[in-house]
């Protein structure tokens, strides 16, 4: 099942279904029964996006049109944003590849834009050399009936470092998927995530890292917030080879469902078939801390603020994560807009 290949040939067969294990909880084949038209090209401005204030070298990917390529040659550093972005109701797919070379440094600060139901599917390749390090920022801003998926392709090299934190609002079926082939060597991996729901909105967090040799580091925080009848998807699996000895790997997801329709799902995995390994998961689902709440009630701050409060804290430790100071203040302001 291909989604570039069903908007491709407008044949909804080839989306994928809840019959197909990945995507069971994001069941694209029930959902969608036409594909819309291909997506027109777009004559108009291009509004300033999310990102804007913080890199002068932009890129965007509108309506599928021209492929993006973003180069850090060696031991060059680089801040740049790249925004996928679609304007009207059709479907198209997009691709972006990213390449650093042998010490290279990059903050990609990277953003998923639409303003009415498309189907949008959109490819990202990222290479990184020995020594490179990359820090990925992507913020989304989908209409509430858009369908967004964007799958990442990430190879690193040994001694390569690759830090990403993924903020999403949802949409009317939305899913930001990581495969990482993780080399050893001392590379190092950090896949950080938060999804802030409401309405009916739907995201999907999806990650796969395999360590393929000896010496490997991968750490991942996922935390959601989830209310009314929105529905929150985590799955996290890490994959260590035969032979990938001394692999060190943490994952944690964690989730807050504040209304009674409200859902999520999540899904941790570890797979090891390697001995001389740490790893570990940990996955909680539930409500507010009610003896939190009544605290702050108690020194008299209203309910409404009360819980805004609380859930700004559970998140905000996904978010200190974040090493680029105005990518971080700029999350910051993101999150405390969706909180209210």
């Amino acid at each position: 099942m291909s989604v570039v290949s069903a908007i491709r040939e407008r044949d909804v067969a080839q989306l994928p279904g809840k019959r197909d294990e990945d995507w069971r909880w994001t069941d694209l084949r029930g959902l969608i029964r036409v594909l819309p038209e291909p997506s027109a090209p777009f004559e108009g401005e291009v509004l300033p996006g999310p990102w804007d204030g913080l890199a002068k070298d932009r890129h965007w990917i509108l309506n599928g049109r021209e492929d993006q390529h973003i180069e850090v040659g060696q031991g060059q550093e680089a801040l740049v944003s790249l925004r996928m972005v679609a304007r009207g109701a059709g479907a198209h797919a997009a691709r972006a590849t990213v390449n650093v070379a042998d010490g290279g440094r990059l903050i990609l600060l990277e953003s998923y834009e639409s303003d009415a139901g498309s189907v949008v599917h959109a490819q990202l390749d990222l290479r990184l050399k020995h020594g490179a390090s990359v820090e990925r920022v992507v913020l989304t801003a989908d209409h509430e009936d858009a369908v967004s998926v964007s799958q990442a392709e990430v190879q690193l090299a040994p001694g390569a470092r690759f830090a990403q934190t993924v903020l999403m609002s949802g949409a009317r079926r939305q899913r930001i998927e990581t495969r990482v082939l993780h080399p050893g060597g001392h590379a190092d991996v950090r896949l950080d995530g938060v999804y802030v729901l409401e309405g009916k909105r739907h995201a999907d967090l999806t990650t796969v890292v395999t360590h393929g040799a000896v010496d490997g580091v991968t750490e991942q925080l996922t935390k959601g917030v989830v209310r009314d009848q929105a529905r929150g998807v985590f799955q996290g699996k890490i994959v260590v080879a035969e032979g990938a000895d001394r692999t060190d790997a943490k994952m944690g997801h964690h989730a807050l469902i504040l209304s009674d329709r409200a859902e999520v799902d999540a899904r941790p995995e570890l797979e090891i078939y390697a001995d001389d390994v740490s790893c570990a998961h940990g996955n909680t689902v539930g409500a507010l801390d009610q003896e939190a709440l009544f605290y702050a009630r108690q020194r008299g701050i209203p309910e409404h603020e009360a819980r805004a409060m609380l859930t700004a804290a559970f998140l905000g430790q996904v978010v200190d994560r974040i090493e680029h100071q105005g990518a971080r203040d700029l999350v910051r302001t993101w999150l405390a807009e969706r909180l209210g």
